[in-house]
């Protein structure tokens, strides 16, 4: 089993701390470790170094290699434009498949928090076992409460495949999108319904099948793209081809038509609960970061008086809160965050202003 781990997104939730040259991947944002460091940590010893690619923009390319010092060179794919998950996993999938069709690709995000790491070993290799058979296998995170901020899994728990480990593995009836919050409460009361994480599992042959069954042209820039690897003519033939591609996601673009093809095997997915967290904004923090006695989650110097259930991040001096509950307060070296944390996820709202505004010191 290879580890893909997605690398490339820009974190504008967590504004100002993360910036275009600094995504929350690179931050330890409620973690001892930068985020895209414990990502890669927590897979061994069930994936070694050798066997981790990432795949990121080249202005991220640095960082990473600093960061990852035991990543093999070539096993950092560099995107010349971000072009969704999509051509990213074809990207790796291609390479991948130079060295071993029958690969066995675990796809992971870079910037999510995982609270128990032997029981999301145990669900990484029942969903590899699975995978093995030519299926492709997601996670899916039993949901804790109505949340809209996610997409959801509608799957068949009634009879599921068990595991050499004992994991169970169901079956995928539907992806959903996001709903709101009346249609989130249904799900979370029917117990059919799981968060989709963003967490796949195939073959390097599976995946470029399916690829080419349902996003035909994305097929035909991977292979233009792939007879290049490992020649002169592969720069060119990278930026030439993913210039020319739609921000397609992966499940749009594969999944989504891949469940309902009666001519495929089934999907499958892991009914999973090993403490996941997005880390999708700010508020998410105290999901997992442990909170004083007044339900405060501090990070740098911060001096508090008659606060409660706030979280503050301070990188240099020194924050006074007062007389304040439920905020989050953000102070970094040239920028200041305010807001309720029940409005954590409209930071992004802030970067699209400072982008209509010029403002690119600040990005």
């Amino acid at each position: 089993m290879y580890a893909v781990i997605m690398a490339g997104g820009s974190g504008t939730r967590f504004w100002p701390l993360s910036r275009k040259a600094r995504p929350k991947q690179f931050l330890a944002i409620g973690t001892e470790r930068p985020l895209l460091r414990e990502t890669v940590d927590r897979l061994g010893p069930l994936i070694p170094p050798e066997k981790v690619y990432v795949v990121a923009g080249e202005h991220h390319a640095a960082p990473i290699r600093a960061l990852l010092p035991d990543l093999p060179a070539d096993h950092l794919l560099v995107e010349p434009c971000p072009r969704n998950t999509a051509p990213c996993v074809g990207l790796a999938a291609i390479h991948l498949a130079r060295r071993d069709p029958q690969a066995v690709m675990a796809v992971l995000p870079a910037d999510h928090h995982i609270g128990d790491g032997p029981g999301y070993r145990a669900v990484l290799a029942a969903a590899a076992e699975r995978a093995r058979e030519g299926e492709i296998v997601t996670l899916g995170i039993r949901p804790t409460r109505p949340e809209t901020g996610y997409g959801y899994i509608r799957y068949d728990g009634t009879d599921p495949v068990v595991a050499a480990n004992g994991v169970e593995v169901s079956r995928v009836e539907r992806f959903v999108e996001k709903p709101p919050l009346e249609v989130a409460r249904k799900y979370l009361a029917s117990n059919r319904y799981l968060w989709n994480s963003g967490m796949f599992f195939f073959t390097a042959a599976r995946i470029l099948a399916d690829i080419e069954r349902y996003m035909p042209h994305l097929a035909r820039t991977l292979k233009t793209i792939g007879a290049a690897i490992g020649t002169e003519a592969y720069p060119a033939a990278l930026a030439e081809g993913f210039a020319g591609l739609k921000s397609v996601s992966i499940d749009y673009g594969v999944m989504e038509h891949a469940t309902a093809d009666p001519d495929l095997p089934p999907m499958r997915v892991v009914p999973s609960d090993f403490g996941w967290n997005d880390v999708g904004h700010w508020a998410a923090i105290a999901d997992f970061a442990e909170a004083d006695r007044d339900g405060n989650i501090v990070d740098g110097d911060a001096v508090l008086v008659d606060t409660r259930d706030s979280i503050v991040h301070v990188t240099r001096g020194t924050a006074a809160v007062i007389g304040v509950e439920g905020l989050v307060v953000v102070s970094t070296d040239d920028a200041v965050l305010v807001c309720p944390r029940g409005r954590a996820q409209d930071v992004k709202r802030i970067v699209t202003r400072l982008q209509r505004d010029g403002r690119e010191e600040l990005l």
